[in-house]
Order: C-alpha cells, then sequence, then structure tokens
C-alpha cells in the first residue's frame, strides 16, 4: 500500500488551508468592520431593510408634488408630515421606501411615470395647482392628465405663452436655477416707442426692490410699430432674461415710462412652438426633451 510521506503530506494540509480573518481592534472581523463604516449595517441584513435617505424637498419634487423650492416652502410652513409628526426643518431626510411621507394629509409616492409637458398658457390663468381666490389655473387645461404635475417657473395672470409642466423634480429643478442660465425670451408690446438707450440700460440690470436684474438682452422686434385708432403708438420689444422674478418684464418697462400692453413668452431654453394653440398643451417629443437635458447638463 503506497503511503504519502510526511513531507508530501505537511504540503497537502498547507495547499488547502485558508487563513483566519484577523479581528480587529473590539473583536470585529475586517468584513464586519467593513460593513459598520459603510453606515453600521449589520452583515446579514436583509436588502429591504436598507435605507436610502434623502432631503424632503428632493424626495417631494422628485415625487411630482412641487418643485424644490415650493417643497421647502411647504416644509416650512409645516404642512409635510413624516410618520405623523410635522416636520419644519430644511434639511431632514426621510426615506419613502420605508417612512409615510404626507404632504396636506395626502400621501405621497414615487412617481412611476414621467411626463414632460408643453403648454400654450391663455391669460387670465394662474401659474399654480390652486388658487386660494379661487381663480382659474393651469391645471384645469390637463384634460386627461392624471400624473401629479407641476409648472416648472412663473408666467403671470395677465401674460400668456409656453410653460413646461412635468413631475420630473431634477429637471424642474435645473430649469429654474440661476446657475444652468436657461433663456427664457419673451415678445413685449409696450406703450410708445422705448429710446435705444432705455433699453441699453435694461439690457445692464436695474434694481428692482433694492437687487439688479441679471444682464439680458433686449432688442426691438422685426415687427412694425401698432398705432391704434386714438393715434397711440405701440412697439415689439424681444426680451431674453436667464432668471424669473415676479413680473419682472413687465416692471422693467414700468422703470422706463414704456409698461406692458401684451407679454407672451416665446421659447423655454431649446423649446418653442409657434403652431401651439392658445389654451392647448402636447407633449415633448423625444428629440426635444434630449435637447432640455443637455441645456441642463443632465
Amino acid at each position: 500500500m503506497n503511503r504519502d510521506s510526511p513531507k508530501s503530506a505537511d504540503r497537502r494540509r498547507l495547499a488547502g488551508a485558508r487563513p483566519r480573518p484577523q479581528a480587529s481592534a473590539g473583536g470585529k472581523s475586517p468584513k464586519a468592520t467593513a460593513s459598520a463604516q459603510r453606515g453600521g449595517e449589520s452583515e446579514g441584513a436583509p436588502p429591504s431593510e436598507v435605507r436610502k435617505e434623502e432631503r424632503l424637498q428632493k424626495i417631494i419634487s422628485t415625487a411630482g408634488v412641487a418643485s424644490r423650492r415650493a417643497a421647502e416652502e411647504l416644509i416650512t410652513q409645516g404642512r409635510v408630515e413624516v410618520n405623523g409628526k410635522t416636520v419644519r426643518t430644511l434639511g431632514t431626510k426621510a426615506d419613502l421606501e420605508h417612512d409615510e411621507i404626507k404632504v396636506d394629509g395626502r400621501r405621497i409616492k414615487a412617481q412611476k411615470r414621467k411626463r414632460y409637458i408643453l403648454l400654450y398658457k391663455p391669460r387670465g390663468y394662474v401659474t399654480t395647482r390652486s388658487d386660494p381666490e379661487g381663480r382659474p389655473t393651469v391645471m384645469d387645461l390637463l384634460k386627461g392628465v392624471k400624473e401629479y404635475v407641476y409648472p416648472v417657473g412663473r408666467l403671470d395672470y395677465d401674460s400668456e405663452g409656453l410653460l413646461i409642466l412635468t413631475n420630473d423634480g431634477e429637471l424642474a429643478a435645473r430649469l429654474t436655477h440661476p446657475s444652468h442660465e436657461i433663456e427664457k425670451v419673451y415678445e413685449a408690446r409696450v406703450r410708445g416707442v422705448p429710446a435705444a438707450e432705455d433699453l441699453e440700460r435694461l439690457a445692464k440690470g436695474i434694481v428692482i426692490d433694492g437687487r439688479r436684474t441679471s444682464p439680458a438682452k433686449i432688442r426691438v422686434a422685426d415687427r412694425p410699430v401698432k398705432t391704434t385708432e386714438s393715434g397711440a403708438e405701440h412697439t415689439y420689444v424681444e426680451v431674453i432674461l436667464h432668471e424669473g422674478r415676479q413680473r419682472q418684464v413687465r416692471r422693467m418697462f414700468e422703470s422706463i415710462g414704456h409698461p406692458v400692453g401684451r407679454l407672451r413668452r416665446m421659447r423655454i431654453g431649446p423649446i418653442a412652438d409657434e403652431n401651439i394653440p392658445i389654451g392647448h398643451w402636447r407633449e415633448l417629443d423625444a428629440q426635444e426633451l434630449t435637447r432640455l437635458r443637455r441645456a441642463t447638463r443632465l
């Protein structure tokens, strides 16, 4: 009978042996220590127990309830609850998968379908989901849209033109944040004929409510001066802004003595549509969405 030599047996035992992990300080193995450093998860914790917490305003925005900025206002106004407790502190984190988050008593859920809607807003509509004064809102025009979308940015009650509505919180936040410098192009019909130096002064920036407006591009549009039956003249002016302060265009022209009679938004970043009827809406197509994401660096 063949027998291994003592040296051969020793070599086999050494080849099959696996070194035992050395315990770190406190008696934990390196694997357990690494797990603790990643966030304190136990080695055997099931995936469903792993929490992925985010700031409340981001959760609310991503769920399509409101823009990031509006979500912050909802929180500070005490209209947000987490697990039955009202939260007013910005920066509070939660997990939509594990926590019960409510806005105005309504539980929010993750959006399954993203919607990107282009609406031509008529005059006489408020750019909000609801209005305490009972005025018509842009939501009244979105027949057939079941998802919880909201308007991106502002368009005054007396103004008209293009408006994007979505439930994509990240895109909405980038479209409205000044750092991304998304152009908004307006056509304003103003009373009288503004002097070139006045338009130049508006383009450089003026002070409104103690804060100077950002530089803008302003030029007289390629349209003839309109003369009314009373003999009053009206000029069409194209205005390109990167910011969206309340009633900004109207207040700019009021400051030089040429109030705006009609104001409409013609373009939002790369998105324009001269053929969409007033009060109607459509979905953004794939190419438009690609251009919009590229413009916001998504």
